[in-house]
Order: structure tokens, then sequence, then C-alpha cells
């Protein structure tokens, strides 16, 4: 098959039962990532079968993998990103100041710049627990969300704050620009969060989702918008901006969520007024209380502005 690897293998005994993307794992030495995809875009079959990802594999079948001669969406490029700022950086952690547009680490649909990647072409030696992709992340950020990040450098920090995160230790502080004035003015959202069931990249409240704990608190109350401070207790995917459009108060700008387009244009935002302005924890090797901060990005100061403005 021209610009294609064909591969064809009979399942071995010891990876039957094992769903179709795992045993691609084991048997072509894919990530799951990439296997699922692979499934995704039909270029794989059992038996001459097209299959999901979920579905089992019995021994003696026959799994065929047409896999395209492509970069691996996977695959970390090192590649110094401006506009990341390093915050903090000792020997067990770095703490950076993530700018929009930049993702935490490869995935496949994202082709721009990374956090790892930009680590890494600059020199930074980092954990490498945790998936290929994605080593020494212990949390993670939206592409369209800005804010402060730690990183773990050693496999001690990795474990320890990976394991903090689980035990919500780590005080998690956003602000974010809402639509409207939440009523009350404070309190706390307890909704649980799954995907959305018509749409691949968005998530929503429903029944049987992962349970999600945010904390809000009005700063400001203006005339089309208020400024909140968020504690997140849990670290769902979209957490915040799945919540606030529930409570019918989306991040100004954030049209994903039902964000007002005409009020995200008068402030001049083309994504979702949300920043990680703090992130505390106990460092892992000194056990002190250690607390980093972000300040507001151009594009959200300005943006803050003409709310406060408004007349």
């Amino acid at each position: 098959m021209s610009g294609s690897d064909y591969r064809s293998l009979e399942v071995p005994s010891g990876v039957a039962g094992e769903r179709v993307d795992a045993a691609m794992a084991q048997m072509f030495g894919l990530s799951r990532t990439r296997a699922a995809d692979l499934i995704a875009r039909g270029l794989v079959a059992v038996d001459g079968a097209s299959v999901s990802k979920s579905d089992r594999v019995l021994p003696g079948a026959r799994l065929e993998v047409e896999i395209p001669f492509e970069a691996d969406p996977l695959v970390v490029v090192p590649e110094v990103v401006e506009g990341i700022g390093i915050i903090h950086d000792d020997e067990s952690l770095v703490v950076i100041d993530k700018p929009v547009g930049v993702a935490v680490h490869p995935s496949p649909g994202w082709s721009g710049p990374t956090v790892v990647g930009h680590l890494a072409g600059a020199g930074f030696r980092i954990a490498t627990s945790g998936a290929s992709e994605r080593q020494g992340i212990v949390q993670r950020l939206d592409v369209g969300t800005s804010g402060v990040m730690v990183i773990a450098k050693s496999e001690y920090a990795y474990s320890v704050l990976k394991q903090a995160f689980r035990d919500r230790t780590v005080d998690k502080t956003y602000h974010a620009l809402v639509q409207g004035h939440p009523d009350p003015l404070e309190g706390t959202i307890d909704a649980p969060i799954a995907r959305h069931p018509a749409h691949d990249h968005k998530f929503a409240v429903l029944d049987g989702g992962r349970a999600s704990v945010t904390h809000y608190e009005t700063l400001e109350a203006h005339r089309f918008a208020s400024l909140l401070e968020v504690h997140l207790e849990t670290g769902r995917t979209h957490q915040i901006r799945v919540h606030m459009s529930a409570l019918r108060h989306p991040c100004v700008g954030d049209l994903t969520y039902g964000a007002d387009p005409t009020l995200a244009r008068r402030v001049g935002l083309t994504r979702q007024w949300l920043h990680a302005v703090r992130l505390g924890f106990e460092h892992p090797e000194t056990r002190e209380n250690v607390s980093f901060e972000s300040p507001y990005p151009d594009d959200l100061a300005a943006a803050l502005e003409v709310v406060r403005d408004a007349v």
C-alpha cells in the first residue's frame, strides 16, 4: 500500500480477550491513543471485518492494521515557544506561566505548540513518569486557558504532586469573567460532568458523570459581567466552563459553552475569559507550603477594562 505500513499478525493467547486498542498497543508497539485513532479512521480489521476500539480479540484471530506514513501526533517535538514564562525552577519541579494557544502535551488533532515540547527545546529535564507524550505532567490547562501550572522534574516529585492533586490538597485558584451576575454572589456548584452526548469536544453536566465541585465568589460586579474567584475541589476537563454555563453565566468569550458572540466582539476576545491566577501546594522535597501566581495576560486585562468602563 503506497504511503502506508501494512501489518498483519495472529492474536497470541496472551493477548486474547483484550480490547482491540489494547491488543494493538501490545502487538504493534503503538500508544492506545494512536491505536484508537487508526480504528476510528477504518484502518484496522479483525479477520477482515471492521471493528471498534472496545471490541475484544479472540485467540488466533488475524489483526490487520494499515499505518499511514505520517508524523505521530503524540511524539514530543522540542520547540521553544515564545510567551511561556518560567515562574520558578528547582531540582524537583518547574512552574510556568502558560499563554493561550499552547497545549500542555501532544494529542491527536493538535499540531500547535506544547508545554512539554517547549521544556524539551529549552533544555529542561523533566520526569519520565507518565505516558510518553505527557511525561512529568501532573495537571493540565486547556489550550484556551492561560496561567500558572507545575511540571515535575524528578520522579519523586511526580509521585508526590500527582497524589496531592488526587487528594485535592492543591490550591487551584482561577479568575473568570462571566456573563451577568451569579445568584447567589458566592456559592458551590456540585454537579457531575461527563462528555457531551452530541459533541465530541464538549462536556456537560449529566447524571452519571464524574463528581465535580466548584467554589466561586464574586470579586467585582459590572453592568454586563462579573469577575469571579474560583477554587476547584476537583479537576475535570472544562470544569469551570461547564459549571458556569450550566448556571447560565458562561465565561465571557466562551462561544463553545454558550457565551454571547456580540459581547465577545465588544471586549475583543477570541477565547474564554479564564485564567489560572494562583497555584499552592506542599513542596515535595522541602515540605514547605509554596504558592505561585500569574498576572492577567494582555487580552484578558483589556477585556476586563472594557467591562469595567461600561455604563
